[in-house]
């Protein structure tokens, strides 16, 4: 079990009888579902939803409470091959986000063959998370296997119930249960399978905490989600955001606030000069655009009327650069 999240100071509560708690690792090869995934069980926009692949670089925590349960959902960047130094450190917080967790969630799409990239995650949770008996030759698994199968709104009744027989001969799974985040299809009966796998527990955070991620970084995410979007392929992952900081009215001496507004100054970092006029767009459109999309996301973050300010600087080879990967909080 997590340790450090159970100790005093985090919520820690009594062991109610039947109440169950614990860290849930979502898993998945890339654009596989993760993060929508995630928000829609959380009922929030914590993680960066995107139809581009592997957008999440940082393992967020979202939490889900009930009645009677309360669920921890580390949201892991995309198992992949490395290309650059900050694709082995992305691999890294997914071995990190591996550590002691109560289950995992393995995302299979229902729209996509089961190809090499799962069976390679396959492979991974494995050796982390079994042992192969050798009478049986089965794999017995020490913390529960649940297999999502999502994006399940692009196939037919009998294409699911196809899917669903393939997927449960992949693995030994605990549990398959079929799920559309996006539409909101049965993610009800995802988090009650999830909550029915985890251990008898304590709960770790309040009831109105949805996230551990603290302001600055889930602004960053969302910054840096919403001009992937907005993009959409004309720049490649070469984009870090890093929040500087969050001005208050009354709380800061910077001037601008005095129009009664928080200001969230954003720093946005590309590698090359030649992409920051793709970024700031004709007349400033791009960054008008993300400001106008992610206003009352960032508004209920700060918890007021916020004005984001957006500057975008060049920090050549950061992806490959330790000294720079760790400058920008990776």
């Amino acid at each position: 079990m997590h340790e450090d999240a159970r100790e005093p100071g985090i919520e820690n509560g009594p062991v109610s009888d039947g109440y169950r708690s614990g860290f849930v690792a979502v898993v998945g090869r890339p654009n596989v579902g993760k993060s929508t995934l995630i928000n829609a069980l959380v009922g929030a926009q914590i993680a960066i939803a995107s139809s581009r692949p592997e957008t999440t670089r940082k393992a967020i925590r979202g939490i889900v409470t009930t009645g009677n349960a309360q669920l921890v959902l580390v949201d892991t960047p995309g198992i992949h091959r490395p290309r650059t130094l900050l694709g082995q450190r992305l691999n890294d917080v997914v071995d990190e986000s591996l550590n002691d967790v109560d289950e995992v969630a393995f995302l299979l799409p229902a729209d996509q063959e089961i190809g090499p990239g799962d069976r390679r995650i396959l492979s991974r949770l494995r050796s982390e998370f079994s042992r192969k008996d050798k009478v049986t030759g089965r794999f017995v698994w020490r913390v529960p296997l649940i297999a999502v199968v999502t994006k399940i709104d692009e196939l037919s009744r009998k294409e699911l119930m196809d899917k669903l027989v393939e997927i449960n001969a992949f693995a030994d799974f605990a549990d398959v249960v079929p799920v559309s985040a996006l539409k909101r299809d049965n993610v009800t009966e995802v988090q009650q399978v999830l909550i029915d796998h985890c251990p008898q527990g304590p709960q770790m955070y309040p009831d109105d905490q949805v996230t551990e991620e603290n302001p600055e970084d889930t602004i960053a995410e969302l910054v840096r989600g919403a001009f992937l979007e907005e993009l959409d392929d004309e720049l490649p992952h070469s984009l870090a955001v890093v929040v500087d900081g969050i001005d208050r009215p009354g709380e800061s001496d910077n001037p601008a606030t005095e129009d009664g507004k928080a200001h969230v100054t954003v720093s946005i970092y590309v590698e090359r000069d030649s992409q920051k006029p793709i970024i700031i767009g004709r007349h400033a459109e791009h960054l008008v655009a993300v400001k106008k999309r992610l206003r009352t996301a960032v508004n209920r973050i700060v918890g007021q009327k916020s004005k984001l300010d957006l500057h975008v600087k060049v920090a050549k080879g950061w992806q490959s650069d330790p000294k720079q990967l760790q400058r920008l909080g990776f």
